[in-house]
């Protein structure tokens, strides 16, 4: 089972039932980026304080990592920066491309794995972005050692990600309001199906997603050469019954610095 090519195939399905990751953003919004109204989520619905970013992004070399949607990647380059996005779904950069076509953007695109970003020099980049996206890949390690290959020394990268207490707990008794755990961590949502069952899953066209510990999320982002210089958490805004205990999602600055 290649997970890649899966996921990738899945995002494309989920682009075609419009599915709320992949709508891309308004006029209105760009037009407000323009004028320095702007602002990006790497969670769920929280925006992350624009402190985190620099003054002024005009020229700033930015990469959108597994950011395709016509999200985050139109907004930076409606406030100025040099954004190229990159995703394994075709379908999600189209997004991006129509609304730089549709508001007279220019942003690039490329179509790759977060875990292989050969096609980058090193320290290409000022900024990186990196919305919830690292749950779709197995070995987390080598998004971080990537991301810090191509971020220039003392870039930031600004991450989101899922707490992994989410996934502990049973995901179709949790959309009937019900906490059932079931789940170990780290672990994939293949993991309690038979082999009939990963059959059929796989059929769907659902993603297939794996379950990181937060070791591997804060820690792997410091063995890779960042120092976290700043967090916060985010929820599912009420739609999941989690919410009323816990924030599942978390988003972390982190700065490049090298020893």
């Amino acid at each position: 089972m290649d997970a890649i090519k899966q996921n990738s195939l899945a995002w494309d399905k989920k682009v075609e039932s419009e599915s709320v990751y992949t709508k891309a953003v308004s006029r209105e919004i760009i037009e407000k980026s323009k004028a320095s109204e702007w602002e990006i989520t790497v969670t769920t619905g929280k925006p992350v304080p624009r402190n985190w970013f620099p003054q002024s992004l005009a020229g700033l070399k930015v990469l959108c990592l597994a950011s395709g949607g016509g999200q985050q990647g139109p907004v930076l380059a409606a406030a100025g920066a040099d954004v190229t996005v990159v995703d394994i779904s075709r379908k999600q950069l189209e997004q991006d491309e129509f609304v730089a076509k549709r508001e007279g953007l220019q942003l690039c695109t490329l179509q790759c794995s977060m875990t292989d970003l050969s096609a980058f020099s090193d320290e290409e980049f000022d900024l990186i972005v990196h919305p919830v996206a690292n749950v779709f890949v197995e070995e987390i390690s080598q998004v971080w050692k990537e991301a810090s290959r191509v971020l220039k020394n003392k870039g930031t990268l600004i991450s989101g990600f899922t707490n992994p207490l989410l996934f502990i707990f049973d995901d179709e008794e949790d959309m009937k309001g019900n906490l059932v755990v079931k789940n170990k961590i780290p672990g994939s949502s293949l993991d309690n199906l038979t082999d009939y069952e990963k059959e059929k899953y796989i059929e769907s066209g659902n993603t297939i997603e794996f379950f990181h510990t937060l070791e591997d999320q804060i820690q792997g982002q410091i063995d890779a050469g960042f120092v976290i210089a700043g967090l916060y958490e985010d929820d599912f805004g009420g739609r999941r019954p989690l919410d009323e205990f816990i924030q599942c999602f978390v988003a972390t600055k982190a700065i490049k610095i090298k020893l």
